[in-house]
């Protein structure tokens, strides 16, 4: 029997944005609209203009107006994609983490080294595996992302309104983030306020690089030390904006690379803290904060440091 083909053609469609929809990053909006498509190809189609809105080319940052118009090209889609159900350990992992529920939210403290959700190698991802928890929650969506590597407050929705609403927060900073990072060495007190743009260039692959950049967007970091060691500095790290890699970025420029991390860190520090015991990136969402306007309540959840870290940081204070 001849083997199916990989993927199957579609035509050119045309969808209009619903007040859902309005607050939407594109980006997200076609990874939804075309699933199967890998991440890279539709960060492509987007950059060469094949999807319009309005009949206009635009940017992957640009963020959806109800009644827009969207232009869907012919994209190859992969066969109707296999819902493979996570494995018990992770449902499992996941359920222990839950930090904050209500009919609106959900909040937990996600695990290192968990993507949040499925792309071109990762089959199932926190969303994915949270949806399957949550089978009656179908809409359940993240509202904003972090890396794999990092753990800590991941806040997902499960109504549109209540996404829109957070979306709309963090794109106006009235969304408090906090992260705690181990870095190199020992800042000096005028390092502490880093305020640089930074610019991300996506690459064929989807993979992205971001850098400080004067033609980048604006991004402010604020950085306060908690404790300081004779090879390292654990930092406190406030959100101003919420630029991708923002914080590794921000730090790497500074010469205080973050303890592990593989793309913008220091190879001799993170032999270092390798051998105190670190086996990830030490960058934690430590806490977040925000008030929903249409319930006029006001959320504060912490998210304790793994005892990995906490091992981490005892070997360091022992240096």
């Amino acid at each position: 029997m001849k083997p199916k083909a990989p993927y199957s053609k579609r035509e050119v469609q045309y969808v209009k944005a619903t007040i859902d929809d309005e607050g939407q990053r594109i980006d997200n909006f076609l990874i939804n609209k075309l699933k199967g498509v890998p991440k890279s190809r539709i960060y492509r189609i987007v950059r060469k203009g094949e999807v319009r809105v309005n009949k206009k080319r635009v940017s992957a940052f640009y963020r959806l107006k109800k009644d827009d118009e969207v232009r869907l090209p012919p994209v190859f889609l992969g066969e109707k994609a296999e819902q493979v159900p996570p494995a018990k350990e992770t449902m499992k992992l996941l359920a222990s983490r839950i930090l904050y529920e209500d009919e609106f939210l959900l909040i937990i403290n996600k695990p290192s080294g968990m993507a949040v959700h499925a792309g071109n190698t990762v089959r199932v991802g926190v969303v994915e595996a949270l949806r399957h928890m949550y089978p009656k929650l179908p809409n359940l969506e993240l509202a904003h992302r972090l890396d794999s590597e990092t753990s800590g407050c991941l806040i997902l929705a499960k109504k549109k309104r209540v996404l829109r609403e957070l979306h709309t927060l963090l794109r106006e900073g009235k969304m408090t983030k906090i992260y705690w990072a181990l870095t190199r060495g020992k800042w000096k007190r005028s390092e502490l306020r880093v305020d640089l743009p930074l610019h991300k260039d996506y690459q064929d692959g989807g993979k992205h690089v971001v850098e400080v950049n004067e033609q980048g967007k604006s991004a402010l970091t604020v950085f306060n030390p908690l404790k300081v060691f004779s090879e390292a500095s654990l930092m406190e790290v406030k959100l101003f904006t919420g630029r991708t890699h923002q914080i590794r970025v921000h730090a790497s420029h500074q010469g205080h690379n973050i303890a592990g991390d593989d793309r913008y860190g220091d190879a001799e520090f993170n032999k270092i803290a390798k051998q105190k015991g670190l086996k990830r990136m030490f960058l934690h969402a430590h806490s977040i904060e925000f008030t929903l306007p249409s319930l006029e309540h006001s959320i504060k959840v912490v998210a304790p440091l793994d005892k990995e870290l906490e091992l981490v940081l005892q070997a360091f204070d022992k240096s």
